[in-house]
C-alpha cells in the first residue's frame, strides 16, 4: 500500500524510500490525488482541531476511501476524558510494568509509529499507539494510586525536538517498509479484511487453522486479510471489513468494536444488532414464538413466577440464564429442590431466565447460514454419558461430543427450511441455527451469532470452499458498500 506523508511544510522531511511527501494544501486541491486507490496517509500537520487544514486531511482521506492516520474517530478521542481514561485501564498492565522505577509523579515523552527513543518506555508506547492510532503523539501520564494516562496529543512535523528528528525518520521508513508490497504482488489488493481472534481464548470459535484458510480465501478474491485483537481496536479505519472469529457477547469488547466498525463504515460479521439477538435467549423465546416457529415449550421466569416452572414442566426440564453459550449457563433440574437452588442462583445474574421442555435426543443439528443462505450442515453428538454436546467439567477440562458434516442436500429439508425461517429473523449476518428433530417434528433450541467453523469439523463436506463463500459475501459488501447501493453490515 503505498504511503503518503501529508504535512503543513514538506520542506520540514527530509525524502524517504517508499514515502511521498505532500503538503496538506496539494492533497486537498489536487484532483488527480482523490482517485488514488488504497492509500495509506500519514496526516502530520500540526493543527488537528475542529475544521483546521489538518482536520479536513483526514476527513477527505475518509471520503475518497484512504487510509489516514489518525482518522477523524481516533482525533475526537484524544480530546475526550473519558476515553483517555478508559485507554489508561486498557494499559495498565504496560504502565505499571514500565514505569514503577519512576521516582517523579509526573513524565511525557513522544512516541514516533509506536517507538520512543526514552529507553525502557518501548512497551509502554506501542500500548498507547494502539490506542490512539496516530503517527506521531505526546503522551503524558501522572501517578495518582498508580500510574495513570493523563493526556495523549498528536505531534505534527513542527512540534518534533531536533534531537529525535532522527529517531522519528527512521520510524517513518520503517513503517513504510513494513506496508509495502511482496514482489510477488504486482497490484494492491482492492480490500483490506481484519479478523478479530483472541489467541488466549479457550473455545475460540475458529481454530488456527481454519483462521489461516479464511486469510488465504480472502487473498484468492484479491483481499489483504489481517488478524487482529482487541489491542489493535483503533487501526479499525485501516479496513474495509470486520470479521468477528472470537466469542460474542453484548456486554464485551467484541459487542463494541462490531459498534464502532459499522459507525466507521466498514462491513461487520457479526454486526451488533445480530450479536444483541442472538445473545439473549429470553429475546430469542419471544421472537421464535411470536412467528409460529416450534421451539422446546419455554417459559421466561423471574422472582415473581417461579412457582410456574414446576407446574408447566415434567421433571427434568433445563434452566438457561439469558446469554448462556457453549453449554455455560444452562442446567438439568431433577427436582423441587434442584430447581429451587438453580433458579435462584442464576436470578442473581439475571432479572429474567428461561425453563425450557428438555427434549433428549442423541446428537444436534447445526445449520450454518450465511446472507439468508444456507452454508453447512452438522450433527453435534451429545458428550460421552452426558445430556449436552460439551460437558463442562469441574476440574476445567472439557469433553466435546463428535461433529460430523452432512453435505447440504442430505440434511432433512425441513430442517434446513425451518434453520433459514429462525436466521431470517435475525438478519442477514452468519449463525449457526441449532434444532432439535423428535418425531416429526422440528424444534429450534437457539440461533448462535459468531458459529463455530473448525478445520477438521464443519469444514469437512465443503473444505475450502466453505471459508470461500465467507469471503465471497464479504467482497459482495464491500464492493455494493463501495458503490453506494448498499449499508455495510
Amino acid at each position: 500500500m503505498p504511503v503518503y506523508v501529508v504535512t503543513d511544510n514538506p520542506e520540514d522531511l527530509d525524502p524517504l524510500p517508499r514515502v511521498t511527501i505532500l503538503s496538506a494544501r496539494a492533497y486537498l486541491a489536487d484532483p488527480r490525488l482523490a482517485h488514488l486507490r488504497n492509500a495509506r496517509v500519514l496526516n502530520l500537520c500540526r493543527s488537528h482541531r475542529y475544521q483546521s487544514i489538518g482536520y479536513y486531511v483526514s476527513l477527505l482521506a475518509e471520503a475518497r476511501g484512504h487510509k489516514p492516520l489518525p482518522c477523524i474517530t481516533t482525533m475526537q478521542d484524544m480530546k475526550s476524558q473519558s476515553i483517555i481514561r478508559l485507554a489508561s485501564d486498557e494499559c495498565k498492565a504496560s504502565l505499571d510494568r514500565c514505569l514503577e522505577p519512576e521516582k517523579d509523579d509526573k513524565l511525557s515523552f513522544n512516541i514516533y509509529l509506536g517507538h520512543t527513543p526514552e529507553p525502557g518506555r518501548e512497551r509502554l508506547a506501542a500500548s498507547v499507539f494502539k490506542l490512539f492510532y496516530s503517527p506521531f503523539l505526546r503522551a503524558s501520564f501522572t501517578k495518582s494510586d498508580g500510574w495513570h494516562l493523563q493526556n495523549v496529543s498528536p505531534l505534527g512535523l513542527a512540534d518534533i525536538p531536533p534531537n529525535e528528528m532522527a529517531f522519528a525518520r527512521d520510524a517513518l521508513a520503517e513503517y513504510a517498509e513494513g506496508h509495502r508490497f511482496s514482489p510477488q504482488r504486482r497490484t494492491p489488493p482492492h480490500y483490506h479484511l481484519a479478523i478479530l481472534h483472541n489467541p488466549d481464548e479457550a473455545l475460540p470459535p475458529s481454530c488456527p487453522k481454519s483462521l489461516k484458510r479464511f486469510i488465504r480465501a480472502a487473498e484468492d478474491l484479491d483481499v489483504a486479510a489481517e488478524l487482529i485483537t482487541r489491542e489493535d481496536s483503533r487501526r479499525l479505519s485501516e479496513f474495509d471489513g470486520l470479521f468477528i472469529r472470537e466469542t460474542t457477547d453484548v456486554n464485551h469488547h467484541t459487542y463494541r468494536l462490531s459498534s464502532r466498525a459499522v459507525a466507521e463504515g466498514l462491513v461487520v460479521i457479526d454486526d451488533p444488532e445480530s450479536i444483541l439477538r442472538c445473545s439473549n435467549k429470553v429475546y430469542l423465546a419471544e421472537n421464535l414464538t411470536r412467528h409460529g416457529i416450534r421451539t422446546p415449550k419455554t417459559l421466561v421466569l423471574h422472582h415473581a413466577n417461579l412457582e410456574e416452572a414446576p407446574k408447566a414442566f415434567s421433571f427434568p426440564f433445563v434452566l438457561k440464564q439469558p446469554d448462556s453459550s457453549f453449554s455455560q449457563g444452562v442446567v438439568k433440574v431433577a427436582d423441587q429442590a434442584h430447581y429451587e437452588t438453580e433458579a435462584k442462583r442464576l436470578l442473581k445474574r439475571s432479572e429474567m431466565i428461561i425453563a425450557q421442555e428438555f427434549l433428549p435426543t442423541a446428537y444436534d443439528w447445526r445449520i450454518g447460514v450465511l446472507d439468508r443462505k444456507p452454508l453447512f450442515a452438522c450433527k453435534y453428538f451429545m458428550a460421552r454419558k452426558h445430556w449436552q454436546i460439551i460437558n463442562n467439567q469441574k476440574s476445567g477440562r472439557n469433553a466435546n461430543g463428535r461433529v460430523e458434516a452432512v453435505p447440504l442436500e442430505r440434511a432433512p429439508k425441513n430442517v434446513v427450511k425451518t434453520a433459514l425461517k429462525a436466521a431470517d429473523l435475525i438478519g442477514d449476518g452468519l449463525y449457526g441455527v441449532d434444532l432439535k428433530v423428535v418425531g416429526r417434528k422440528v424444534h429450534v433450541i437457539e440461533v448462535n451469532d459468531n458459529p463455530n467453523i473448525d478445520a477438521g469439523m464443519e469444514d469437512c463436506v465443503l473444505k475450502g470452499e466453505l471459508y470461500s463463500r465467507v469471503m465471497e459475501v464479504f467482497v459482495k459488501r464491500m464492493e455494493a458498500h463501495k458503490l453506494g447501493c448498499g449499508a455495510p453490515k
